[in-house]
């Protein structure tokens, strides 16, 4: 694209280099900036990097003083493609669950205290990449499904170091890092089969409104997160049960409350955040429910978490049904995620994906395996055979 520099244009005025060339040659001359472009694309090809800074430090003089807010924010996305602060907060993610997962080994204190300020140092970089990704969009942090497994994956980690604060066992650092871990591996593959490759792509006319995304996207995406870290940790009650003897009853207690106390979370903000949603598709296509496959998937939400609520306080399920509900849980939070964007039907189908299928069927056996190995009978538990 050609930038507007001729006398009269406004910054609205961009044009393709077949257009910028016709009405260069209509007029007389050909835009500096097609020969600009032409000396870069020459140079590239044929491998000549000293041409090719000198063409683009003129072609930069050319455009300062006319294009300055667009060449900082250029300056700026670069910054920010160098920092790459999401792959950085995943590696320290890594190494923190290394750390964590050590730490129950020999129950060294050490180890702990040293994952759970990884994890913390992670979250800092993880947020310091939202929050430069909301200033170079103007936006609120949750704009496409990239995004969205980002914010994820944060509200998961930010939740985790809550819970090891309160509880100091190191589950909450295991949880958070794995969690961030692996949505910041989804969100990093979600931008390797993007279309356009760019996440920070143009808002679709009917996302486009900051009012709607700070409250309605941003809220059900923490309920999302909540979901997802409420299975988590009811995966590591089933392991640690199943196949350890670290399982003790203080710790099998200590695992059920952080697993209840995050499905209630997640139920107040899967809900709120599933009526926002209503009220902005009323403003938006003048009804507040079409059961739609997205609308649906976000109602299923909240019933399971009311189904989980609800089994506990009337004491049809104990510690490890609650568990053995969670982790089904973390099913109907990402078919209600991912899985309803593959159908491609719905007002919602603008978050079409077919790709991930093969990810998301696999994801769902494994959570099934989980379940099945949580309704093992307790003689089959080495936690249960050692107490």
């Amino acid at each position: 694209t050609v930038p507007p520099l001729a006398p009269g244009q406004v910054k609205s005025d961009w044009a393709n280099t077949g257009v910028a060339v016709r009405d260069g040659i209509r007029a007389g001359e050909v835009p500096a900036s097609v020969h600009a472009h032409a000396a870069l694309a020459t140079a590239y090809a044929q491998g000549k990097p000293a041409e090719f800074n000198r063409a683009l430090t003129d072609y930069r003089a050319l455009l300062a003083g006319k294009l300055d807010t667009e060449l900082n924010k250029g300056r700026q996305e670069h910054l920010f493609n160098q920092f790459l602060p999401f792959y950085r907060s995943m590696m320290i993610y890594v190494v923190a669950l290394i750390l964590a997962c050590a730490s129950w080994l020999n129950w060294s204190e050490n180890l702990n205290r040293a994952a759970f300020r990884l994890v913390a140092l992670g979250a800092v970089v993880h947020t310091a990449g939202l929050v430069f990704r909301m200033f170079l969009e103007g936006r609120p942090p949750v704009t496409n499904l990239y995004s969205s497994a980002i914010f994820v994956g944060w509200g998961a980690v930010v939740l985790g170091v809550v819970l090891e604060r309160i509880f100091r066992n190191g589950i909450g650092s295991v949880t958070a890092s794995a969690v961030g871990f692996i949505t910041l591996i989804v969100a990093h593959h979600l931008a390797l089969t993007s279309s356009t490759g760019d996440t920070m792509e143009m808002m679709r006319a009917v996302l486009d409104t900051n009012f709607w995304l700070a409250t309605h996207v941003t809220t059900i995406t923490i309920g999302y997160a909540s979901t997802f870290l409420a299975g988590f940790l009811a995966t590591i009650y089933v392991l640690r049960g199943v196949f350890t003897r670290t399982l003790d009853e203080a710790t099998a207690k200590a695992l059920s409350r952080m697993v209840y106390g995050i499905v209630c979370f997640a139920t107040l903000f899967s809900f709120v955040g599933t009526i926002l949603g209503g009220i902005w598709a009323d403003q938006s296509w003048g009804r507040f429910w079409g059961w739609d496959p997205k609308e649906n998937g976000a109602v299923l939400i909240v019933l399971w978490c009311a189904v989980c609520l609800h089994a506990r306080w009337g004491g049809m399920v104990r510690e490890r049904g609650l568990a053995n509900l969670a982790i089904v849980g973390n099913i109907v939070t990402t078919w209600s995620f991912f899985g309803t964007n593959m159908l491609g039907v719905g007002l919602h189908s603008y978050g079409f994906m077919s790709g991930a299928f093969l990810w998301l069927g696999g994801f769902i056996l494994s959570q099934l395996l989980l379940a099945a190995l949580g309704c093992l009978p307790p003689r089959f538990w080495r936690s249960a055979r050692a107490a």
